[in-house]
């Protein structure tokens, strides 16, 4: 009795410990050797049950003959696996490892060489080139909660603890061993669960990151390449020991908080339009406006041709300086048109008489003699419905910033209110878009405005706001965090919370390290050229002296040489020049 207390009380001492193993490996090595002991078997082997109904060996362990494989043993099994049905879709009942798996049956076996019920003649070659004798066998299947059989159990020779003889497996011992094959199949098929999700949201979160690479060729692997700089970064900072950062350090759960956090920094991407993250010239939309004025400079070319006609028609005297004056008029309108098209590019700044020019450009005057508010959208109907109803022909003018240019902030743009619960404290501009056309060719620099420029600051915005509305367990808890904070700067102007350094965990400033050099660097942006190495230092220098970036992190960025090991790996080999980090160390 006293021994039977002992066993049931170590049954339950194993199924704790089973239960508490979240590594595969190191669960299904405590599963066999558990069950060794139990038995006091030599030798054992545990089987997993694949997806295509094969029973692979994943731990095999002989005690008497050194043989110690799979498992956390870094020994790779070499041996086939065991299919549990044959070619024709039937059972395989010969062997006794599926035919456990086949019937769920637990079978005890006293003598491998004079068993007539399975095929052991694999076993008998194996102990002849090993000279082993394989006796007594227990194969006990491993059935998840549902029923279905998972893996199989399989222990090799009990050994009389007094005589040190091979003996058959113990009946007493036998149910207590089916009772861990039934404790441990409940804690495999946990695990394979666990993993099954993490590497189900592992996969939907690299999809995620991708999407939004793919969305956009300006974007490029940004997604991708972030995080790995990221983790590499966090790596230094972990190794240091003095310093600031020598208490810095992240278990295996914040590593994978930070692993999520850094894939998912600009899920919110997903939400900014193509056309304004690609926005190649001031008046693109979803198409490049710049050709529907191109059409009015040519109907009022058309038209001013059509008036001198008229002219010639009606017997006009002065017919050579009509011409001479249809030919001014025709070379001002190219003259007007190149210099229109000059402003769409965005590439000189408009200084006043620029912007000057564009406003006399824009109150040139052309005949509109077609309805331009008929079979057009909904939306475009209702902002349309703002403007007053004209009799044609009328006169338009040749640019124009309409009431119907404006589009009005929607509910989602909303969550940037100062008192929303999300703590955002970015300066919302007054609409979402305008289209005006002067607005446009007018931007002092580029060729965004300031609404397009907030919307794509937007996108940090619809980050945190995804994240922080999905349920994440409490070891995921900080993963809004991590990602949303890498356009905030170290003296609180960044966005979207005017966070200062203090208020920044550590994981956030590394995001921005990597995301600012990560951007410099990228050589897959069709808009502009990558920048040099060193070029890039200097520009994060620069932003670390305006205190936009830690600088004890960058000064790590350097020492550690995390810069020059990203380099080599996704750098051009043109991009890769000599960096004198001494003076960025000193110039603190």
């Amino acid at each position: 009795m006293a021994s039977d207390q002992v066993s049931f009380k170590r049954l339950i001492d194993i199924g704790i410990a089973l239960s508490s193993e979240k590594d595969s490996d190191r669960l299904m090595e405590t599963i066999l050797f558990e069950a060794k002991e139990m038995g006091q078997a030599d030798g054992g082997t545990l089987y997993i049950r694949t997806d295509d109904d094969k029973l692979e060996f994943v731990i095999l362990k002989t005690d008497s003959l050194g043989i110690s494989q799979g498992g956390t043993t870094g020994t790779e099994i070499t041996l086939p696996p065991v299919s549990m049905f044959d070619e024709n879709g039937r059972p395989n009942l010969n062997a006794i490892v599926s035919y456990a798996a086949n019937t769920g049956e637990a079978i005890n076996v006293e003598d491998a060489y004079t068993a007539e019920d399975f095929d052991f003649s694999g076993t008998k070659k194996f102990d002849e080139a090993m000279g082993y004798r394989s006796k007594s066998f227990l194969t006990v299947p491993l059935k998840s909660n549902t029923g279905r059989v998972i893996g199989v159990l399989q222990l090799l020779n009990s050994i009389d603890r007094q005589s040190g003889e091979i003996v058959p497996f113990s009946r007493e011992t036998q149910p207590l061993i089916e009772a861990l094959a039934s404790q441990a199949a409940v804690s495999l098929e946990n695990q394979n669960l666990l993993d099954s999700q993490k590497k189900l949201l592992d996969s939907f979160i690299e999809l995620m990151a991708g999407a939004v690479d793919a969305k956009s060729p300006y974007t490029g692997g940004h997604c991708q390449r972030v995080p790995e700089l990221t983790e590499m970064l966090t790596e230094a900072a972990c190794k240091v020991k003095e310093g600031t950062f020598r208490e810095f350090d992240l278990d295996e759960e914040e590593w994978y908080e930070l692993h999520i956090g850094a894939w998912l920094h600009d899920c919110g991407k997903v939400t900014t339009p193509e056309y304004v993250v690609d926005k190649a010239t001031k008046l693109e939309t979803i198409t490049d406006r710049i050709h529907e004025i191109r059409t009015r400079f040519e109907l009022m070319k058309s038209q001013a041709t059509v008036r001198y006609q008229q002219k010639i028609i009606d017997g006009a005297k002065e017919k050579e300086t009509l011409k001479l004056n249809l030919d001014a008029e025709l070379k001002q309108l190219d003259e007007d048109f190149e210099f229109i098209a000059e402003c769409n590019l965005g590439g000189e700044f408009m200084a006043e008489d620029r912007i000057e020019r564009v406003s006399r450009i824009a109150n040139l005057e052309w005949t509109m003699t077609l309805d331009d508010q008929i079979g057009i959208s909904f939306e475009e109907a209702k902002r349309k419905a703002k403007l007053s109803k004209q009799v044609l022909p009328r006169q338009e003018k040749l640019l124009a910033d309409r009431p119907d240019h404006i589009i009005e902030h929607d509910a989602v743009v909303q969550s940037t209110d100062p008192s929303n619960r999300y703590g955002f404290k970015m300066d919302m501009p007054e609409h979402k878009y305008n289209l005006g056309e002067v607005y446009n060719l007018c931007i002092g620099r580029g060729t965004l405005t300031e609404e397009e420029r907030f919307k794509i600051n937007d996108h940090i915005v619809q980050t945190i706001v995804m994240l922080e509305n999905l349920p994440f367990p409490r070891h995921l808890a900080r993963v809004p965090e991590i990602a949303g904070g890498h356009h905030e700067k170290m003296d609180g102007t960044g966005y979207p919370k005017r966070l200062t350094k203090d208020e920044m965990s550590i994981p956030a400033r590394i995001m921005a390290i990597a995301d600012v050099f990560e951007a410099l660097t990228a050589a897959d942006r069709p808009y502009k050229k990558p920048k040099t190495l060193s070029e890039s230092i200097r520009i994060m220098g620069f932003m670390v002296k305006d205190q936009h970036l830690d600088e004890e992190l960058f000064h790590l960025f350097l020492t550690s040489g995390v810069y020059q090991d990203y380099a080599e790996k996704y750098l051009e080999s043109d991009q890769i020049d000599e960096v004198d980090i001494q003076k960025y160390l000193s110039a603190s």
